[in-house]
């Protein structure tokens, strides 16, 4: 992990000397791979796979940067560290999820059960209001308001691609956005995933399974800060061996 970050800088920072086929397609482990870059100093975009780029997909767990936002903005949730989720004693797989977690623990564990409630607490009209404003891709959430980021065999969902993640993240840091600075400030500061002395890393990871249970889809969205310059970033994987939002970082 202590060079995680170094080697992402490594390549963004190269990008303007070198375009998508002259990337290093071992960095993808054969997964299908849609990378896609925003470099917001230079205008300058960035796609490992452009005809992947524009695939529809569930956006699965970086769904909770918007979920998040809407209780922010909605005076659900109050802050990154107050007590928030409370754990209904009901033990599932992931460790993380079986206590009672701060908005920060649950955005880090990505407590499906504590976002699953925070938008039922939304419901589903003033959750559709905000995804048509956000434009946030296809805007379907036919599926249940408490899972329709989520693909669920047989159901419809809200699809998005990795471009559109990209645009949507890059209207968020313009302030282009339904959300006040407070609300984007506090989605930030949960979002930082990793500093050294070259930048900070900020991202969501999300990892869609199929019907029976097995992974077979990872997310990975966020931006990077180096100095003076501002990277947006959306990547998702499928294919391979078992695709994860964890993979998809990696």
């Amino acid at each position: 992990m202590k060079n995680f970050l170094f080697v992402v800088l490594l390549v963004f920072c190269s990008f303007h000397v070198c375009d998508a086929q002259q990337m290093d397609k071992s960095l993808f482990q054969n997964y299908q791979t849609a990378l896609v870059i925003f470099n917001r100093s230079s205008g300058e975009w960035t796609e490992s796979d452009p005809a992947l780029s524009q695939r529809l997909l569930p956006p699965c767990s970086t769904f909770k940067i918007y979920n998040t936002l809407i209780g922010l903005e909605l005076g659900i949730l109050k802050g990154p560290d107050e007590p928030w989720y409370q754990w209904d004693g009901i033990k599932r797989k992931i460790e993380g999820w079986n206590q009672d977690l701060t908005l920060r623990e649950a955005f880090r564990v990505s407590a499906v059960p504590a976002f699953q409630g925070l938008a039922r607490q939304i419901g589903a009209e003033r959750m559709k209001k905000f995804i048509e404003q956000m434009g946030y891709g296809n805007k379907d959430i036919s599926s249940g308001i408490d899972t329709f980021w989520l693909p669920v065999p047989g159901k419809p969902s809200l699809l998005i691609n990795a471009k559109e993640q990209v645009q949507l993240f890059n209207k968020l840091l313009d302030g282009q956005m339904p959300f006040s600075k407070g609300s984007a400030d506090i989605l930030k500061d949960i979002m930082q995933w990793q500093t050294t002395d070259k930048g900070i890393l900020y991202g969501k990871t999300g990892t869609g399974t199929d019907e029976k249970d097995q992974e077979n889809l990872g997310w990975y969205v966020g931006f990077l800060e180096s100095g003076d310059r501002t990277y947006v970033f959306a990547c998702n994987i499928t294919g391979c061996d078992k695709p994860s939002g964890k993979k998809a970082r990696e």
